[in-house]
């Protein structure tokens, strides 16, 4: 569905997949991330998402003008995870807030494996 926003000069419509992708592509620029995740996990095993498919990896709800944001990663190897989510949490939800203009009230990280950094 998305966020509509009306101001003096007309309407603005942001869809959840646009915020999917600034979410998604803010995400993998953090440290210690290798990229994104599937957001479904089929006989154990992990998709690794190309730059293409960055918003498959991201959920957006959006509900009473508040964005939830479920981000599915992978981690480096070695990285302590906590870190990084803590990162990508603080980072997503500042670029977004920053691009959209609109509030985000959560960033969800679920870490879907770990994989060697190269």
């Amino acid at each position: 569905m998305g966020k509509e926003i009306i101001n003096s000069l007309g309407k603005i419509e942001i869809s959840e997949e646009v915020i999917s992708t600034i979410a998604g592509a803010t995400a993998v620029e953090c440290y210690g991330l290798v990229g994104m995740a599937s957001r479904k996990i089929s006989d154990g095993f992990v998709d690794l998402l190309g730059r293409e498919n960055l918003a498959r990896g991201v959920v957006v709800s959006i509900k009473d003008n508040e964005v939830v944001i479920d981000l599915h990663i992978v981690v480096g190897y070695g990285v302590r995870i906590s870190e990084v989510a803590a990162n990508v949490m603080e980072r997503v939800r500042y670029t977004t807030e920053k691009l959209t203009g609109l509030n985000v009230s959560h960033v969800n990280v679920n870490v879907q494996g770990v994989r060697v950094l190269e």
